[in-house]
């Protein structure tokens, strides 16, 4: 369990990471060549910071050590976190009751487009 919200988002981040390997090393071995770094989009500056830092402090010495496996990875340049801000999240459509506006961007953004109706116009 989690105490604060950046070590919830850093151990959120840390299992990203293992599917992100994983599915590196599938792609890998079936087509055969090496992926780029894989970015991880996070938008708790703390949980990013908690990554690349490899000084374990007090407030995060308590935290399981297989969250840590996203440090090793960050390391090793397969794995990358980034900030984004907590407005630009186009996954909280997903998760999220949004306003209309924020609702269309957001729908736009992923592609999804409005189905054109069967009948002509009424």
């Amino acid at each position: 369990m989690a105490l604060s919200t950046a070590e919830a988002k850093y151990i959120v981040a840390s299992m990203a990471s293992y599917e992100a390997v994983w599915l590196r090393k599938l792609f890998s071995a079936l087509f055969g060549f090496t992926l780029d770094t894989t970015m991880i989009l996070c938008d708790n500056q703390s949980g990013i910071h908690l990554s690349e830092n490899l000084v374990f402090h007090d407030r995060s010495k308590h935290i399981d050590i297989r969250c840590h496996y996203i440090r090793d990875m960050v390391q090793l340049g397969a794995i990358r976190l980034q900030h984004i801000g907590t407005d630009e999240q186009v996954i909280d459509i997903l998760t999220k009751p949004l306003g209309k506006v924020k609702f269309l961007t957001f729908r736009e953004r992923l592609g999804v487009i409005q189905k054109p109706s069967d009948k002509g116009p009424v």
